[in-house]
């Protein structure tokens, strides 16, 4: 990517002013709202740090991270820290399933059977990828060591019946996205949905972002906090039933004891599990900004609204590209406890990514991502 060093035209940060957190990095000083509204936030995060890195014109004009990490001694936040970003990973999945749709390997009508013959949900792989095809629950109540088995966990999704008619509704399926799309990848290609991302994306663009975890990875990663029962009930309450079936089943995607292990963070569950740097999520999407990953043409497919309304899982009105949530101007996904990644391919264009390891709302992430936008001149995104 252009200019991926420390940022052409950034000025070292002024810390003199920060007194409740220290914030290291660059930032271009038409952006220096953004840093302030970073700092805000990481003041106001309860033992935590946090990362935020914007590219816009053709460049990094944003590289900060601050706070201190939790469960390393309390040392402060790195320029190389890794967190968890829960469903920021979804997009990830997708840009694996949408390179093979680029090369003619992968057709987005096709039925899902063409490629997953054990495959039973009636479903296309367009309606797959956008969140349509009703696969968002297990029946059969499943261990945690399932997470751990890719194929076994990919033998039930095929034979589970869906919870609608393919197309008739949407709804995120929370924990089981990753493998619906990554076992069209492995399918078509061969490789798994984390060893083709290393290989196809993430190594060639220079994306410190993965799914499955080396041990050198490893030792980077940033516990994440606060997910403890009180944020648990906040965050599924007024939620629909079918929400707490597709967060519960397999138990462990919001125990610390799991997320924070070292056998989770190898696994792939490339629905919720990537790790990745706010510079490697926001990477991402200048890559498809600048067409480096799939044609301009398909990602424009790829983010018009392909269904919206009620979530049937959620609870509240989403609206569905092949993979991303769209919002206006606006494409990418949050994750459950606050990171956040996505582009607006107005005004110039620009990239962004928030990571936390502060379980929380996504207000932080619209606070700096707003104060971003009043610099370009763009209107706010709504709280």
């Amino acid at each position: 990517m252009p200019d991926t060093g420390s940022g052409r035209g950034s000025v070292p940060l002024r810390t003199d002013t920060i007194t409740a957190v220290d914030v290291s990095g660059v930032v271009q000083t038409k952006f220096e709202p953004v840093r302030e509204a970073f700092a805000a936030v990481l003041a106001a995060q309860q033992g935590a740090g946090a990362a935020v890195a914007v590219w816009f014109d053709g460049r990094w004009v944003v590289d900060l991270w601050g706070g201190r990490q939790a469960g390393a001694g309390s040392r402060g936040w790195q320029p190389d820290s890794l967190v968890q970003v829960y469903s920021v990973t979804k997009p990830f999945a997708v840009a694996g399933a949408l390179l093979l749709v680029e090369r003619g390997l992968l057709h987005l009508d096709a039925a899902m059977q063409r490629y997953w013959p054990q495959f039973q949900a009636p479903a296309t792989v367009a309606q797959v990828l956008s969140h349509q095809a009703g696969v968002v629950v297990l029946d059969a109540p499943a261990p945690t060591e399932l997470f751990y088995d890719w194929h076994r966990l990919c033998a039930l999704l095929a034979g589970q019946a869906p919870v609608w008619k393919p197309g008739t509704r949407h709804g995120e399926s929370l924990l089981f996205y990753g493998h619906l799309v990554g076992e069209l990848v492995r399918r078509v290609d061969g490789r798994t949905l984390g060893r083709f991302l290393r290989d196809e994306i993430c190594g060639p663009l220079g994306l410190d972002f993965a799914v499955g975890l080396g041990p050198c990875q490893q030792v980077r990663v940033v516990d994440l906090i606060g997910l403890d029962e009180q944020f648990r009930l906040r965050s599924s309450a007024g939620r629909p039933e079918l929400y707490r079936r597709a967060v519960a089943n397999p138990p462990g995607a919001q125990d610390p004891a799991i997320v924070n292990s070292a056998p989770w963070r190898a696994a792939e569950v490339p629905a919720i599990n990537g790790h990745g740097s706010a510079r490697g999520v926001a990477g991402l999407y200048a890559g498809l900004l600048q067409g480096r990953i799939v044609s301009l043409t398909l990602l424009r497919e790829v983010t018009r609204v392909h269904c919206a309304g009620p979530d049937a899982v959620l609870g509240e009105h989403t609206a569905w590209g092949l993979g991303f949530g769209i919002d206006a101007d606006w494409f990418g996904m949050g994750g459950l406890g606050g990171s956040i990644g996505g582009a607006c391919p107005t005004g110039g264009g620009y990239a962004f990514g928030f990571v936390t390891a502060s379980m929380g709302d996504h207000q932080r992430a619209t606070q700096i991502e707003n104060a971003l936008r009043s610099c370009l001149g763009l209107p706010p995104l709504p709280d």
